[in-house]
This record gives C-alpha cells, sequence and structure tokens, in this order.
C-alpha cells in the first residue's frame, strides 16, 4: 500500500506541458528513485510536493490524508524535506544559522548559538558530512554548499525525504557514506524520493523506479528486477551509448600552459606551485576532492581571482596581465561550475545568453548595433543542435532544468571554436542522453586539434574522457598519470592523499 501517492497530477506552464497527467505511488520506508530526460518533468513533479508549485489539476496523498501543500513551510510542517540541485541558501549567514533556520535552538528569548553550532558539527560528523558551522555560506565551494543542503534535511528529521541530483559533488568515499545514512533513514522509516541520472546510483540504492518521459510515467520498475539498458530505453525511448567512443590521436603542440600557479583565498593557499601543460589534441582530467583547489585553479586561468602567482600562457602568449574577456579573444573558453550563478544570467532570455561572447562582432553586431534577426536565428540554431528543453529562444534561461541550461551553456561556449576550452563539471545534473551527447561533443573538440582541460567530480567521466589525469589534493598536484595507468582505486588512494608523486 502507497504511504504517498501523487494522483492524475497536470502541472502547464506557458509553451509547455510539464506534468501530464502523472501517478506516482511510494511505499513507506522505501528509496524510490524518479528519472527521466532534462525536461521529462521531474524536477516540476518534486517542485509540486515540496509545495514549491502548485498542481493545476490532480491531488496527493500522504499517509492516507490529502496533502494541500500552500508552501515549503507547509511540506515541512508535515514532515516532507527537500536537498535541492540549486542550492537554497542564504550566503551572507554562516553554515550553522543556514542549517538551524526556523528551527533554531533556544536560551530563553534568545537564539543559544553555541548550541547551535556544536549540534550542527556533531550532526556533521554523525553522518560523514564534516563541515565547519561557523563558515560564512558565501565563501564555500560548490562541494560544501552541497554537503550544507543535505545537511539541513537531515537536522529537519523529516519522515519524506526528497533528493534532488544529491550526490553530484561527492567523492566516492562520500557517495559511499551518504549510501549508508540513506539506507538507515529508510530503516527507521523514512521514505527517500531520490531525483538522480546516474544509473548505477539507482541501481545500488533504490528500491523502485518511476520512469518520466515528455511529462508522462513510461516505466514502472523494481529495480532488483531491471538493467540499466531497460531504464535508459524507457528514459529516452531509443538506446543509448553507455561508454565513450575515443580513438587513441597524435598530440601537438602545447596549448595552454600553467606554470607554478599560486592562488592565495582566506588566509590560505588554495592553489600551490601548480604547473602543467595541455596539448593540441588532447583531454586532461583534473581528479580531486572538492575543495582542493580546483575551483580557484580554473579561476585564475580564467582571470576571475586577482590574488594569483605564476604565468598562464594560450598557444605561447603569455595571458597572465589580461582582462577576462582579453583571455577569451586570445583563446579561452570556459564551461563554468555554477551554471547559475557565473555561466548565465536566469532573467534574460536563451537568445541573450547565447549571444554573450559574440555581441560585439558579426553576424551578430554590424557597426556597434545588435542585430536580433541573427541573434535569434543564432539562437535557434544552438538550441537545435543541443537539443535544449525550452519553449521559444526568447524563454528566460532561469526558468530551465539545470541539465537543459547547462546544454545551453555548453553550446554557447563550444560555438567559440576556442583552441583551449576549460570544462569544469560539464555534464553535472544532465540525463544520459545529453552525457552522451556532451562527451562526444568534447572528444569531437580534442579530435578537432583543441586543447581540453576536464575537472570533474565524477571519476567515471575522468577516466571516460581523459588522455592524462592530475590529482590535486590540499591544492597541489601530487600525480600525474596516462589514461592506462589510472583506475578509480588509484585515484581514489591520490585523491585522499595516501600517497604523494611530483607531477
Amino acid at each position: 500500500m502507497a504511504y504517498l501517492e501523487m494522483i492524475d497530477i497536470v502541472k502547464r506552464y506557458p509553451g509547455v506541458l510539464a506534468n501530464d497527467h502523472v501517478d506516482l505511488a511510494v511505499r513507506y520506508g522505501e528509496i524510490h528513485a524518479v528519472m527521466g530526460e532534462n525536461g521529462a518533468g521531474k524536477s516540476t513533479l518534486m517542485a509540486i510536493l515540496y509545495g514549491l508549485q502548485s498542481p493545476d489539476e490532480g491531488y496527493m496523498r500522504l499517509a492516507g490524508s490529502t496533502l494541500f501543500l500552500r508552501s515549503p513551510l507547509d511540506a515541512i510542517a508535515r514532515g516532507i524535506g527537500m536537498v535541492h540541485q540549486s542550492f537554497k541558501l542564504f550566503e551572507s549567514l554562516t553554515v550553522w544559522e543556514n542549517v538551524v533556520f526556523r528551527s533554531e535552538p533556544r536560551r530563553g528569548p534568545v537564539i543559544d548559538a553555541a548550541k547551535a553550532r556544536r549540534e550542527v558539527a556533531e550532526l556533521g560528523l554523525r553522518h560523514g558530512l564534516p563541515i565547519d558551522p561557523s563558515a560564512r555560506v558565501g565563501s564555500l565551494a560548490v562541494g560544501m554548499r552541497q554537503r550544507l543542503e543535505i545537511l539541513k534535511a537531515l537536522y529537519r528529521r523529516a519522515r519524506v525525504l526528497i533528493l534532488d541530483e544529491p550526490t553530484a559533488v561527492l567523492t566516492p568515499g562520500e557517495v559511499l557514506a551518504l549510501f549508508e545514512v540513506l539506507r538507515k533513514l529508510a530503516a527507521d522509516g523514512c521514505t527517500i524520493l531520490l531525483v538522480t541520472h546516474k544509473l548505477n546510483e539507482v541501481m545500488a540504492l533504490s528500491d523502485r523506479i518511476t520512469v518520466l518521459r515528455d511529462g508522462r510515467v513510461t516505466d514502472r520498475l523494481v529495480t532488483r528486477e531491471t538493467n540499466p539498458t531497460q531504464i535508459v530505453r524507457a528514459m529516452t525511448g531509443r538506446n543509448v551509448l553507455l561508454q565513450v567512443r575515443k580513438q587513441p590521436r597524435e598530440v601537438g603542440a602545447v596549448r595552454l600552459d600553467v606554470a607554478g600557479l599560486t592562488v592565495r583565498a582566506a588566509n590560505r593557499c588554495a592553489v600551490d606551485d601548480v604547473s602543467f601543460t595541455v596539448r593540441a589534441g588532447e583531454i586532461v582530467g583534473i581528479a580531486g576532492v572538492a575543495g582542493n583547489g580546483q575551483s580557484e585553479l580554473v579561476e585564475a586561468i580564467m582571470g576571475l581571482r586577482s590574488d594569483v602567482g605564476g604565468s598562464v600562457r594560450v598557444n605561447g602568449r603569455d595571458v597572465t596581465p589580461l582582462s577576462i574577456a582579453a583571455r577569451r579573444d586570445a583563446g579561452l573558453s570556459y564551461i563554468a561550475e555554477d551554471r547559475h550563478r557565473t555561466a548565465s544570467a536566469g532573467a534574460a532570455s536563451a537568445m541573450d545568453n547565447l549571444a554573450m561572447g559574440f555581441h560585439r562582432r558579426r553576424p551578430l553586431a554590424v557597426n556597434g548595433l545588435l542585430k536580433l534577426k541573427a541573434m535569434r536565428e543564432w539562437a535557434r540554431v544552438l538550441i537545435g543542435k543541443f537539443d535544449v528543453r525550452i519553449a521559444s529562444e526568447a524563454t528566460p534561461v532561469g526558468t530551465l532544468s539545470g541539465g537543459n541550461l547547462q546544454k545551453l551553456v555548453i553550446a554557447r561556449e563550444l560555438a567559440h571554436n576556442a583552441p583551449v576550452v576549460i570544462a569544469e563539471q560539464p555534464t553535472r545534473g544532465v540525463d544520459v542522453g545529453a552525457i552522451e551527447f556532451i562527451h562526444a561533443e568534447l572528444v569531437r573538440e580534442r579530435d578537432r586539434g583543441h586543447a581540453i582541460l576536464l575537472v570533474s567530480a565524477e571519476l567515471s567521466e575522468i577516466l571516460a574522457l581523459s588522455d592524462r589525469i592530475l590529482v590535486m589534493y590540499e591544492g597541489r598536484v601530487i600525480a600525474a598519470l596516462d589514461r592506462g595507468a589510472a583506475d578509480e582505486a588509484i585515484l581514489g588512494l591520490y585523491m585522499a592523499g595516501g600517497r604523494r608523486e611530483a607531477s
């Protein structure tokens, strides 16, 4: 018998039928996966369950009672918590203030800050998600923000827990620890909804699966009775290649040369004397636990930081003193880690976002004037090529699902035809069909003689795409491996600082 039911749910947006008479039934104490391509309606369905959206038709039931939700506060009051893919945090506040918000421990009329800090620290240690309770959220790396989102939900002891891509920035060890937490929560009677694109996680963790495609339920599966191929076929309506096809090739001249790069951040050395090269026709992957300097390294290469020592050369030209725009003109393209804050303008249209970086030259601009017809056609071509699910090029990109926004950003950056591509978490939150496409595009860039620097939290992605692999630990490159000499066990050892080797 179902503990949680969503019955005949319909949700419409202008030009889009996001949920088309969806039924979802989840049993008490089970881990239930909700899967589908980007734009399939998963996030909308979960937003309705968490009170962020109201259904146009249909209703919900929890423990036999009809569920009316006007806001997330109603959901929390009914024991429903959510870990969001797009972070819902107060950046100016501390970690502990975010975790206990609206549930603050008190000493008389005032908040007991010492107790709150202690509880948050203990909660993190108990679940293998340690974090500094006093740190300002605005200073946290993406991995730490994801950890904080998980702790927020755990702090409220929700009886129904929605997890939207919860492992996107966790290491394999952290993922396993989280799995243990979720299994224990389920055994204790917590009902868990897992929204993820990662087939291995679904197969390892879930009890049952509901698959959506184009807003409709296409299959309901028992995990132990199915396999990844069947799940993918239900998601996409076709067979998808789950492995990267990549031919060996000769590398060419050095395209990116990083020498002695050092970055100071928050009174520490975030990047410590890092040197490496990336040549034409190769993909160099950087592996490492989130927070070990990868983000600061990329920001320094792109000119986003001022507290930098060392040098960066592109095609032999020293770009160290140049602005971000000048570095792009010199041959750098950048798929940023944070597609919301760095890589896009949420309130602007897809047309405007896709024109960024092209807006000062033909055919999008003539004599300093933008040509809207050319911009519109440019956007339509890229949207079609990358299969971005969007009502029109005039739609604000802030309304897109995370995966569709990611495809739009990648479409723009690869359109630059730059000799050096910095790809930071290029498939985070993207479905298997889009991952196949994005991987193929990155390999195509490499085969065209471009140099790709790949930073990814997914070891499977690093291993699938890279020709060489660098491992970062505490701001240093401690290992440099040819792809043939690397596997997950070896990389995991280096990522934990188990062994140091000169790069």
